[in-house]
């Protein structure tokens, strides 16, 4: 815990000032956090939370799609979060979910996914050619440190609400979404 404060502290100044920067330039910044369940997400967007100023910085944490959202473009659900002049914002899991969870566990069509994977560069580069920063980060930990951590949010109380039914069936599909996370980098990753 020493090492890891030792080692987090000074990127939290880094934090602190790039959000002072951001407010006075009138930046707008977008840091999206994916990846496998148990994998740190949570911990990474707390170590954010704790130091910057919440009048500039929000997380989105959505939910499912409710019935009129999935009659919606796929993107705008997300976009209706983008921040304003000054702002950054934080996703806990994005529009990335179309590639991983929603692929994996059968929640969209294979044309659904595929139209994804075809618009999810156009749409990121939308953003940056209109000024968002966009920063997007992948956490992953392996099938017996994923399991190990399962375990340990079942048997804390203050966790459980962390664990749903779905991370339950997604232990069984560890390969699958592999794959899905290589089928997605293949094509999202843009310079």
């Amino acid at each position: 815990r020493k090492d890891y404060e030792a080692i987090l502290n000074p990127l939290q100044i880094e934090l602190v000032e790039m959000q002072r920067w951001a407010q006075q330039t009138g930046q707008r910044i977008v840091i999206l956090f994916e990846g496998r369940d148990t994998a740190g997400k949570g911990g990474a967007i707390k170590a954010f939370n704790n130091c910057l100023n919440p009048r500039g910085c929000r997380t989105v944490a959505l939910s499912k799609p409710n019935d009129v959202e999935l009659t919606q473009w796929y993107f705008q659900r997300y976009a209706e979060h983008f921040p304003c002049a000054g702002e950054i914002v934080l996703f806990d899991r994005s529009w990335y979910n179309r590639a991983g969870v929603e692929k994996v566990m059968g929640f969209c069509t294979d044309a659904q996914h595929q139209q994804f994977l075809d618009d999810a560069p156009t749409f990121e580069r939308m953003l940056v050619r209109d000024g968002i920063r966009l920063f997007k980060y992948w956490f992953a930990c392996n099938q017996v440190e994923q399991e190990k951590r399962l375990r340990e949010r079942a048997e804390d109380p203050l966790k459980r609400w962390k664990i749903s039914p779905i991370d339950l069936a997604a232990r069984e599909r560890y390969d699958e979404y592999t794959k899905a996370r290589e089928q997605m980098f293949e094509h999202t990753h843009i310079k």
